[in-house]
């Protein structure tokens, strides 16, 4: 289970930001900015390097030049989920060769080495909560020099907030070492962000835009009558759905992560014919309210007294419940939106979240909407862009730059609460 940890005193970073305040006007002045990203909020270490021009939607362009991503859920699969010590610790190994990578695909780690020591030996005491990442830095440091990059975005919340910490002090130390400025991105903004951009550019799509987000720690309806600005419709009550996905597959014995699992028993049962499960019906909790919040813990409840009665379970056991539950969780999350559709009159629909790459889910929303006459856009990433990714963050970053927002180093700290709207 993903666990949001208490809020705790914000880690020290006392360096002196002088000249990022001097090169804060040059950057925004840019017509072509290179955004360097950094997202740890949970279990993945991803980095992303892009080059981007122009304003949304109409001269908005993008080169990918490196993105590169170090998944930790093997390791976490032992425990059923993610422990989030053990996911900061793993962000202390990933994070400079995980840059590396990404700087290597961008043909940039030829730079020469131009960081003075005094600059390295005040890094020490900025990461000491964080001593392996600062000796992987220094070493990296003291043979790359600064690749041409202009600021740097880092996801700020939600999240797990020791895995956040680690993305957040880190991209402090190189804004410090390269003297750029550094922009705080919201994980869910650049879900929503991402869902927009049609390969290299933005995708074309009229407002209002209702943005539903489902991954393991969120499930999400948000209304926008303008970019970057949200409403927050409804939200669980209880678990997410991902939650939910990893919960039903530990109680049928699945491994972690439950989600690919449980599509795939489902996908098994639609293949041979099934349109729903032959041992009992699960609910469709909260479907019908009138209100856009979402439950997941009933549903999950149900699951397991369906496989307390059916004891032994069974491969075709496993198959049917795992339809049963899909094809329930799809129904709630479908008629929620469409009903926000409905209501707000919404042009266009975008999917973010790891969940977003179920198949089901997204092959019956858009059959939904056909169906139901609307002449609504539907967007969702391409599944292997779904799930957390740095690519997403340094889009969000990069809106974000051009809108001037960027932070005081001391001002960006962990928020694992931190809301969209």
């Amino acid at each position: 289970m993903r666990k949001i940890l208490p809020p705790r005193r914000a880690h020290s970073f006392s360096i002196r930001h002088e000249k990022w305040m001097n090169r804060r006007l040059w950057v925004i002045t840019r017509r072509t900015m290179n955004i360097l990203a950094i997202e740890t909020s949970c279990d993945e270490t991803a980095i992303a390097l892009i080059e981007a021009r122009g304003s949304f939607p109409e001269s908005f362009s993008c080169t990918v030049l490196g993105n590169s991503l170090l998944s930790q859920a093997q390791m976490h699969a032992e425990f059923g989920g993610v422990f989030p010590n053990v996911a900061k610790r793993e962000h202390q190994h990933a994070l400079v060769p995980v840059l590396q990578e990404t700087l290597r695909q961008a043909k940039l780690l030829d730079t020469p080495a131009d960081t003075p020591e005094n600059v390295i030996s005040e890094l020490e005491s900025a990461l000491e909560r964080e001593p392996e990442l600062f000796l992987n830095l220094a070493q990296f440091l003291r043979s790359i020099g600064k690749p041409p990059i202009d600021a740097i975005a880092v996801t700020h919340g939600p999240g797990l907030e020791p895995a956040l910490w680690v993305g957040i002090n880190f991209a402090k130390a190189l804004a410090y070492a390269w003297h750029v400025p550094l922009i705080p991105v919201n994980h869910m903004e650049g879900h929503i962000v991402l869902s927009a951009m049609n390969h290299d550019r933005a995708a074309r799509f009229d407002m209002p835009l209702v943005s539903l987000l489902i991954s393991g720690g969120h499930t999400e309806l948000v209304l926008s009558h303008s970019w970057l600005e949200y409403r927050l419709l409804g939200q669980t009550r209880d678990d997410a759905v991902g939650e939910a996905f990893d919960k039903v597959a530990r109680l049928m014995g699945l491994p972690y992560p439950g989600g690919p699992q449980i599509s795939k028993l489902a996908a098994a049962a639609r293949a041979e014919g099934h349109e729903s499960s032959a041992f009992g019906a699960l609910p469709r909790p909260m479907m019908t309210t009138p209100d856009y919040d979402f439950s997941f813990s009933g549903i999950k409840t149900a699951v397991r007294r369906m496989v307390e009665r059916l004891q032994p379970l069974t491969d075709e056991h496993k198959r049917h419940i795992a339809l049963e539950f899909e094809n329930a969780v799809a129904e709630v999350l479908i008629h929620k939106t469409l009903k926000a559709i409905e209501e707000f009159e919404a042009a266009t629909i975008i999917v973010g979240g790891g969940v977003s790459a179920n198949e089901h889910i997204r092959t019956q929303l858009a059959r939904s909407i056909k169906d139901y006459g609307y002449q609504t856009k539907l967007l969702i990433p391409p599944p292997d862009l779904a799930t957390d990714n740095a690519l997403m963050i340094a889009l969000a970053g990069y809106f974000r730059a051009e809108m001037k927002q960027f932070a005081d180093p001391k001002d960006i700290v962990a928020r694992g609460n931190l809301a969209l709207a």
